[in-house]
């Protein structure tokens, strides 16, 4: 069976004992991990590697994996453990569609719906978004990619919307993560988003919402390219922990 040799630091090894603490850092490392790919779809992630690797008891690692289960990260099994999601692609593609269809309806309704403070706060995060661009500091770029994306959502002012969008995002997050690491689309998504940023600042609910279905059918051509090289061998990894 291939194994997967995860490289995770030695900063465990003085990791705080308090539990809420210690189930914070190990689901922040193990979410980190799943999507930028050192834990790809199908991996079973040892609980004894993990532990050596935190310094943590298994209670605190348990609860990471019910939080990252929750968050359709991690499928969890009694006689297998807590193995990294593998979406076929019927699934992936039912989540992009669905997606698509959230992001334009919240992308109008903000237009119509969104304080000037919050459009302000997206503009904000837009600024930091392209600084860690230019900086090709990916993993924060990310993080900013998906809080513009909440937030125009959430500028909806609809709670049901907001609260199905953020389970569908969560199930997909590793696939938009992956698909800018070619410089190319990196630089095409900064220009779709400032097309984005346009639309909401001028309240042209019409042209966003296309905008948005635009941004994520293109995302999910990528996703399918990345789905496929993935699973074209189908063999299950079993993550650990360098010895």
């Amino acid at each position: 069976m291939a194994e997967v040799a995860c490289n995770l630091s030695d900063e465990a090894e003085g990791a705080p004992q308090a539990r809420g603490l210690a189930t914070l850092q190990a689901t922040d490392r193990l979410r980190e991990m799943i999507l930028d790919g050192r834990l790809p779809p199908g991996a079973r992630i040892s609980e004894r590697y993990m532990n050596e690797a935190f310094g943590l008891s298994r209670t605190p690692l348990r609860e990471a994996f019910k939080v990252l289960n929750a968050e359709g990260l991690v499928e969890l099994s009694p006689n297998r453990g807590a193995m990294v999601t593998r979406l076929s692609l019927t699934d992936l593609q039912a989540a992009f569609e669905l997606l698509a269809t959230l992001d334009g309806t919240g992308g109008e309704y903000a237009c119509e719906r969104a304080s000037d403070a919050e459009i302000a706060h997206i503009a904000a995060l837009h600024d930091e978004m392209v600084a860690e661009f230019k900086k090709r500091d990916l993993q924060r770029y990310f993080r900013l990619n998906k809080e513009i994306h909440l937030a125009i959502v959430d500028a909806a002012a609809n709670p049901a919307l907001s609260r199905v969008y953020r389970s569908e995002c969560a199930r997909v997050d590793r696939y938009r993560f992956s698909g800018n690491r070619d410089l190319e689309r990196w630089e095409r998504s900064i220009r779709q988003h400032e097309q984005i940023l346009d639309a909401l600042r001028t309240r042209q609910g019409a042209l966003l919402r296309e905008i948005l279905i635009a941004h994520r059918r293109s995302g999910w051509v990528l996703a399918k390219a990345l789905h496929d090289a993935e699973n074209a061998n189908g063999a299950e990894t079993v993550a650990r922990i360098p010895t």
